[in-house]
């Protein structure tokens, strides 16, 4: 089995397993911490004025229900993410509030979606995961339409980003077997080279290209913080693993670790993103 095959295996296995059901579980909470990448999205969208949007790696289908809600009767959104738990939370969430919009669960690099459907492309942190990036971007351009907008939020370097680093920090010389991040793996910063990101746009059909970054405060409720780092990221797919004793003495670690992102019954930091913007090329890939 080559790396590529154990790679999507992997990502299939860790989104339709502990960290699905932890996304799905802090649903509310990480909405409203990356609310304002979804309004920047839905912005964006809006004053293109797509009608028919494709949302990759939707999650729980906050930004696809913003934007469906933002189009209007007139128009549809599409949500797809690999996570089945995730897909049908997103569902559910369309369905309570009867808004235009519909989810699939599948691999977005590998679903025959239908050509040229869309006229804008978005994702929030969705697209950072893909073993063959290029292979993705092929696919979401040709689902696309000529001209069609292409619009993204992903993260830029760890190093700029303490708040989402802190945990695994704090907690590696607790927990030896923690996995080491590797910036040339699928994973949350697989998207920090703007270079990088730029050729794998130009490579797959997408043209225009515009990588700026952003600076965007997010906020989270301090009762929330434990859970929040117990369930998620590679602590919280570790931890599960551990003892009582361990997991009481990384809890405590961690929590502390935290102490300069707290003000009071709030923590906050700053996400360093970019946003990605490019357009469908009408020219034909070789």
């Amino acid at each position: 089995m080559d790396a590529e095959r154990r790679n999507d295996e992997g990502q299939t296995a860790r989104w339709n397993g502990r960290a699905g059901n932890a996304w799905v579980d802090l649903q509310p909470v990480l909405d409203e911490m990356f609310r304002p990448m979804e309004e920047l999205l839905v912005d964006a969208v809006a004053a293109e004025g797509a009608e028919h949007v494709l949302d990759v790696g939707c999650g729980t289908g906050g930004t696809t229900l913003a934007l469906a809600r933002r189009v209007g009767p007139a128009g549809h959104c599409l949500g797809v993410d690999i996570s089945e738990s995730l897909i049908d939370t997103a569902r559910e969430r369309a369905g309570r509030e009867g808004v235009p919009a519909s989810f699939v669960r599948a691999d977005a690099q590998e679903h025959a979606f239908e050509p040229g459907t869309f006229d804008a492309v978005v994702s929030r942190f969705g697209v950072m995961f893909f073993d063959d990036p290029v292979r993705a971007f092929a696919n979401l351009r040709s689902a696309a339409r000529d001209d069609a907008a292409l619009r993204l939020v992903v993260w830029r370097d760890p190093a700029e980003n303490p708040f989402m680093t802190t945990a695994q920090r704090a907690a590696s010389p607790l927990l030896p077997g923690l996995p080491v991040r590797r910036p040339d793996e699928p994973g949350q910063f697989a998207f920090a080279d703007p270079d990088k990101v730029g050729r794998i746009l130009a490579e797959s059909g997408w043209a225009d290209i515009d990588i700026r970054p952003i600076d965007i405060v997010c906020t989270m409720p301090e009762k929330e913080l434990v859970r929040y780092f117990t369930r998620l990221g590679a602590v919280g797919m570790f931890l599960p693993e551990v003892d009582e004793e361990t997991r009481a003495r990384v809890v405590e670690t961690v929590r502390a670790a935290f102490d300069p992102f707290v003000h009071g019954s709030e923590v906050r930091f700053t996400a360093a993103c970019w946003t990605v913007g490019a357009r469908a090329s009408a020219a034909k890939l070789s």
